[in-house]
């Protein structure tokens, strides 16, 4: 691979690099990496490290700026990195963002810290369907596109093809497109001289009051809260007392720095600069990401342009295997939401399952990630209770209330509507598949919108579908119906009115809430029968019949039973009258309904595990 030493702005090697008077504005690119996942960003930043001599080649490592551990395994960016570098003279700030759907809040917010962005596109599969996702936020935040085709060094490359269909589709000039493969490490150093000619600098005014945005926060236990933050105007510096203009906090300076990728202090961050704030913060609510910071004695006439919070979209309960480890789930939710601001939690309790917490989520991967980090990181059993939407029920009293557990539906005599949110599905197939993928999105109440040919071979097919029909399997099946080449984007498309009902699942006519769903009203009885066959397997006899039923209000729609263990009372018999007999098995017989009035099913912590990834 080609290697160029580069030169700092001031002609000093890279570790050096301290005091930002020492960077003009001018000589400062600020972008972000966008693209569809497993494209190929992390395997960029990796060689961008090399290239410009960030990383000694000993301290090298895949996937360099993928810090967490979860990360690192399973091949994907979760949290959006930034690292600074240096480049013919030129100050490059990186952002290396998240591909996955459920972390686009994480793209957003990187690009409010960037003038441009590298649309990395795979040259042997061409544009998915995050790929348009990404840009079409690129070009709603005015930010200069520079167009890669990666892996060009893979025998199915065909970047002529790839550069017509980003042409056809995004409306970038064909000859613009740069063709390079991140994992040998050609053409990269001619992207990082295209990203210096094609990128504008940084604009922003060092004499004017201090305005800096905060675009990601995470929890250092042992220095507080730590932010990353992109100054637009004036000047940051060691010392200052800053406000936080949204959450109206006063802090003091403790630390600013460079991320090179070493966290390197430095005194003062100018115009265009992007580093870390340490200001003795202990709770990342203070400091959420869209925060303007200004200074306390000289502040900003008004905070920048923030962005939303993002809101959950998918719930779920956890609950610990362990019912004493109850309050250490709450602590280790409490600090997970320090590193991961979009998680939301509060207690709930179940008859079947205890106490545990009701947690909000941004999608079903986000889910994952959140329970095998709280598993790992904090050793902690749980169980998930099958994940669910947020409805909206319009009583009978003209009241709206917003349900996301199944148990708190009100019962259907009070139920004027029920709303349930929709997507805005948007699925990228070979042109090969499209029945297969018409025929899934059919089968989960989805309606066409729009069908367009991005080539001959590809298809770009919109569909309007529930959300609760999304976060179950529908990647998986998708996945699955077109071998692994389709590919997904959505966003939500409000709420709408349809036919839903609760089923529920009783045991022994008892309702056991962890298993209650919101169902579509034609959907409710093969969800009853399955979940009822499922639990007559799990479930271990006891001493008395155990009927599994699941019900819509008082009406049971599907049953099976799960039979007692029974005892031969007659193996003492070996003749004489059958009165006999009779007399001791109407005597069992007593016996086990006394015991079906007053006996408790007890139902092993495997098969809640086990039901209820029938409903995942």
């Amino acid at each position: 691979m080609p290697h160029v030493p580069p030169a700092s702005a001031d002609g000093s090697a890279q570790g050096s690099d301290r005091g930002s008077d020492r960077v003009g504005p001018g000589s400062i690119r600020n972008f972000s990496i966008i693209a569809h996942i497993d494209h190929g960003k992390s395997t960029l930043s990796d060689r961008i490290l090399e290239l410009t001599d960030a990383v000694e080649e000993r301290s090298m490592r895949a996937q360099y700026l993928d810090s967490m551990e979860l990360e690192r395994e399973r091949g994907i960016t979760i949290k959006a990195q930034n690292v600074r570098v240096s480049w013919q003279g030129h100050t490059l700030h990186l952002i290396d963002t998240p591909g996955h759907v459920d972390f686009g809040y994480e793209v957003s917010r990187s690009l409010a810290a960037c003038e441009g962005v590298v649309l990395l596109v795979d040259a042997a599969q061409g544009i998915e369907a995050q790929t348009l996702a990404n840009c079409y936020l690129a070009l709603e935040s005015d930010l200069t596109i520079v167009p890669v085709l990666n892996k060009i060094d893979l025998p199915a490359a065909d970047p002529d093809l790839y550069a017509s269909e980003i042409e056809r589709v995004l409306g970038i000039d064909a000859s613009e497109v740069l063709a390079i493969s991140a994992k040998t490490g050609e053409g990269v150093a001619a992207l990082l001289d295209a990203i210096v000619e094609r990128i504008p600098p940084p604009g922003g005014d060092p004499r004017a009051p201090l305005q800096a945005l905060i675009f990601d926060s995470h929890f250092d236990q042992y220095r507080g809260v730590v932010s990353s933050l992109r100054v637009m105007n004036g000047r940051l510096c060691t010392g200052d007392r800053l406000r936080f203009m949204h959450a109206g906090g006063l802090h003091l300076c403790e630390e600013i720095g460079l991320r090179l990728p070493a966290v390197t202090p430095t005194d003062e961050l100018g115009p265009g600069e992007v580093g870390y704030l340490i200001a003795g913060i202990k709770d990342v609510a203070e400091a959420r990401s869209g925060e303007t910071v200004t200074s306390a004695t000289a502040p900003a006439d008004a905070p920048l342009a923030g962005y939303d919070d993002p809101k959950p979209m998918v719930f779920c309960g956890l609950y610990p295997v362990d019912g004493d480890e109850y309050t250490d789930l709450g602590e280790a939710l409490a600090k997970l939401r320090l590193n991961d601001a979009s998680v939301t939690f509060e207690p709930e309790t179940s008859g079947a399952l205890g106490f545990g917490f009701r947690c909000g989520f941004l999608g079903l991967l986000h889910m994952e990630i959140v329970r095998e980090r709280l598993e790992r990181e904090f050793g902690l059993s749980l169980i998930a209770t099958a994940p669910s939407v947020a409805y909206r029920v319009h009583t009978d009293d003209d009241r709206e209330l917003e349900v996301d557990n199944p148990s708190d539906l009100p019962s259907a005599a009070q139920i004027a509507e029920i709303a349930e949110p929709m997507l805005n599905v948007s699925v990228l197939t070979p042109t090969a598949y499209t029945g297969a993928v018409m025929d899934l999105c059919q089968s989960r109440r989805g309606s066409m919108t729009s069908m367009d040919y991005l080539s001959p071979e590809r298809v770009e097919l919109r569909y309007e579908l529930p959300l609760a029909e999304v976060v179950t399997d529908f990647f998986d099946q998708l996945k699955s119906r077109t071998q692994g080449y389709a590919s997904l984007d959505y966003d939500h498309a409000g709420y709408r009115s349809e036919r839903l009902v609760r089923v529920d699942i009783l045991l022994n006519g008892e309702p056991v809430d962890a298993f209650s769903a919101i169902r579509h009203r034609d959907g409710a009885y093969p969800y009853g029968k399955a979940i009822t066959a499922k639990l007559a397997e799990l479930i271990p006899r006891q001493l008395f019949d155990v009927p599994i039923q699941a019900a819509i209000g008082g009406r049971i729609i599907a049953r099976e039973t799960v039979k007692a263990k029974r005892k031969d009372v007659l193996s003492k018999c070996y003749g004489g009258d059958i009165t006999r007999k009779r007399k001791l098995l109407e005597r069992q017989k007593e016996g086990k309904k006394r015991m079906k009035a007053i006996g408790r099913v007890e139902v092993p912590n495997e098969a809640f595990v086990s039901a209820l990834r029938l409903d995942t």
